[in-house]
């Protein structure tokens, strides 16, 4: 059967692979996403997703007197806006990037906005960090769906958290996987099936076997709600909360594939709420 190397695939791919590639596609696209999405995530803005659910109003990661004394690692922190947001709260955040082209821009954002932000660029499924070393691992829509071995992440997380630890993260909510990614009244149309959880994966149009790993150039994870929860809970978490933000009245904003159209029919964005004992 030939192949059409133009359009995305739905096939499992090697971990290593797929860091490969993502790290490099965030690195070519890092200065168009800034550009695009920075005044709306804010140069020190933590918001959870496209909804612009944010922090401020949602405390998800505890209530606003606690944080000067907790330590937060921010997971695939792109500019690190949420840990700089932390930062500015009084809190001791640290930011981990696989793209080296975000961390330049977290470190322009540092330099613009007076608030400079540690960080440091490695992969979540593997953390440059001691256990035990902070209270707070958290992601917004960073490192969980963009990973072959979400259970590796979770077991990392659990690892540098102290107990009591928390540990929230927002990804595309997974019934958004059954359909198109399509901002207009497209997306509202079922296309594919929500028990299928294999990989989404752009390759390069040009290259001679777009089967090969080295054709690939971008993936992304789609687990349904209760994989979630069963890796949660196989990884010692507890949910404590399953947070399903809506469209906001009176908001028009596009986001790729997230609008008002498909925003006040479909869930967009989970945030998972976990605690470790």
């Amino acid at each position: 059967m030939e192949v059409d190397s133009t359009e995305p695939a739905r096939r499992h791919v090697d971990d290593a692979v797929v860091r490969a590639a993502n790290r490099a596609d965030w690195d070519e696209h890092a200065d168009d996403y800034q550009a695009e999405h920075g005044a709306f995530l804010g140069d020190a803005g933590f918001v959870w997703g496209p909804e612009g659910l944010r922090e401020d109003d949602a405390r998800l990661l505890g209530d606003a007197a606690s944080l000067p004394d907790r330590r937060f690692l921010e997971l695939g922190a792109g500019a690190a806006q949420c840990a700089r947001w932390l930062t500015r709260q009084g809190a001791w955040a640290v930011a981990l990037e696989l793209s080296g082209r975000q961390l330049q821009h977290a470190r322009r954002i540092d330099d613009d906005a007076g608030t400079p932000v540690p960080a440091v660029q490695a992969t979540a499924t593997s953390l440059p960090f001691a256990d035990g070393t902070f209270d707070v691992v958290f992601a917004s829509y960073g490192a969980f769906q963009f990973v072959a071995d979400a259970g590796a992440v979770l077991a990392e997380s659990a690892r540098v958290l102290r107990r009591p630890g928390r540990l929230v993260f927002s990804v595309t909510h997974p019934v958004r996987w059954c359909f198109p990614d399509d901002p207009g009244p497209d997306g509202l149309v079922a296309s594919s099936s929500y028990w299928d959880t294999r990989p989404y994966v752009e390759v390069d149009p040009d290259a001679d076997d777009p089967t090969a790993d080295a054709a690939v150039r971008y993936v992304e994870h789609h687990r349904t709600l209760g994989e979630w929860v069963r890796l949660l809970h196989a990884h010692g978490f507890h949910l404590a909360d399953l947070v399903e933000p809506e469209w906001p009245a009176g908001a028009e904003h596009v986001w790729a594939g997230w609008s008002p159209t498909r925003g006040r029919v479909l869930p967009g964005t989970a945030v998972f709420v976990a605690d470790l004992a």
